[in-house]
């Protein structure tokens, strides 16, 4: 049996591709190794799955520093507003939550992998799933069909890769795509792990001196060697046994990893303000002003609430800061340092956690080889990506996934018209 289009991969670019396929008038089968369908996007969002974010096209893009901008032709044709279009069509309401991040109602990742896969049977998709494939295969220079790990070999006219990348393996993302790219002629970058907790080797991470405390609404920041940002992030952190993780770590750790590659850097420094509505300046004249109302109290004591205790002890610490000692008795340079400290943390990061602890796989197949309007590679003659497969990593908080819905809509409804003008 010869079918239009073979969707590989039943993640949210998967089961979209398959899909756009159908409804375009093809006869698709859908192959997934694992065994059951949109298992990343059934644990997506905490298990409630942020289907897609509503902030504006160009802020979308700010939010995706790894290739963001290749997206902007595929927007013009299908964006987060068609999304939100899309999944309302298929009974799903959602609702919007902060950043603009979109929610079904339901609060339930399950009631949008049950839509996906009811819209499928609707569509007569055939699926096969326990069912990993060896390799595509092509004939004069074009894709035409799969060949099957058990030695089956399925014919196709087109072919859509919507494997993932390599992070979250336990949903199935094992980076089966690369080498069947790279066999087309396709560039695959450099892997690396993004949104990801970030390691360090600092004696107060070793000796677990901060272990569980979470910092709210600090700006964190990924150093250069001359000690300038490279990116600044202001949200929640926390400190782990092994380094720091939080929404602003995460954000941060992609820039971790291409620092100490630019400058091959064995560690990287990273700065927290604990306090970024206030400058330096206005933060020393602010504790000055605490101290002098209460000379004859502990210093710690006075300072409580400025900091959560734990931090502001740390600090103090630091600083050579006796944390019983009178207010009135501190000198001037050791606020001086301590309003620093506040304002300008900095310590030594040696890394990541492994690809495989991280949210999101950097690199991928290069989009310079995808046609930005329909993701059919440039190489090779009915063959599609899309998804983490591609190059094209953002921050968490909808972005990946929108970009996976996007590049898998744009990749099934032209391969299927690639197909049907074929049969």
């Amino acid at each position: 049996m010869k079918y239009d289009v073979i969707v590989i991969g039943g993640g949210p670019s998967g089961l979209m591709a398959a899909i756009a396929a159908g409804e375009s008038g093809a006869k698709v089968l859908l192959i997934d190794k694992g065994d059951k369908l949109g298992r990343k996007l059934a644990i997506s969002g905490g298990g409630r799955c942020n289907v897609t974010n509503r902030l504006p096209i160009d802020e979308i893009v700010k939010h995706i520093p790894g290739n963001g901008r290749f997206l902007y032709s595929a927007f013009s044709i299908f964006n987060n507003e068609d999304i939100i279009r899309f999944f309302e069509g298929l009974g799903i309401k959602l609702k919007e939550e902060d950043h603009g991040r979109m929610f079904p109602v339901s609060n339930k990742a399950q009631s949008v992998v049950d839509a996906l896969l009811k819209r499928l049977e609707e569509l007569n998709v055939s699926i096969k799933i326990n069912t990993p494939v060896k390799k595509i295969l092509y004939d004069n220079d074009q894709a035409s069909g799969v060949e099957l790990k058990n030695g089956d070999i399925i014919f196709c006219y087109s072919i859509v890769v919507a494997v993932g990348g390599k992070s979250v393996p336990q949903t199935g993302s094992t980076g089966d795509g690369f080498p069947w790219a790279e066999r087309a002629g396709h560039t695959v970058t450099e892997l690396f792990p993004t949104e990801v907790p970030i390691t360090s080797n600092e004696e107060f991470i070793k000796e677990k001196t901060l272990q569980g405390l979470s910092l709210r609404d600090v700006a964190v920041s990924v150093l250069n060697p001359k000690g300038k940002p490279i990116i600044t992030h202001k949200m929640d952190m926390i400190f782990t046994h092994f380094g720091i993780s939080g929404p602003a770590v995460l954000r941060c750790s992609q820039f971790v990893v291409k620092a100490k590659r630019k400058w091959d850097l064995h560690e990287v420094q990273m700065s927290i303000d604990a306090m970024p509505d206030e400058n330096e300046e206005q933060l020393f004249q602010h504790i000055v002003k605490i101290l002098k109302e209460e000379p004859k109290k502990a210093v710690k004591n006075c300072l409580k609430g400025l900091l959560p205790e734990r931090y502001l002890l740390f600090l103090l610490q630091r600083c050579e800061i006796d944390e019983n000692m009178q207010a009135s008795a501190i000198p001037a340079d050791k606020l001086r340092a301590f309003s620093q400290a506040c304002k300008h943390f900095t310590f030594q990061v040696n890394g990541t956690l492994p690809l495989e602890k991280a949210f999101v796989t950097g690199g991928g197949v290069s989009v310079k080889e995808i046609e930005p309007k329909t993701m059919a590679s440039k190489l090779m003659p009915g063959l599609y990506f899309c998804g983490e497969v591609l190059d094209i990593y953002g921050y968490t908080g909808g972005y990946n996934i929108t970009s996976a819905l996007v590049t898998g809509r744009l990749a099934g409804m032209n391969a299927a018209d690639y197909s049907l003008q074929r049969v």
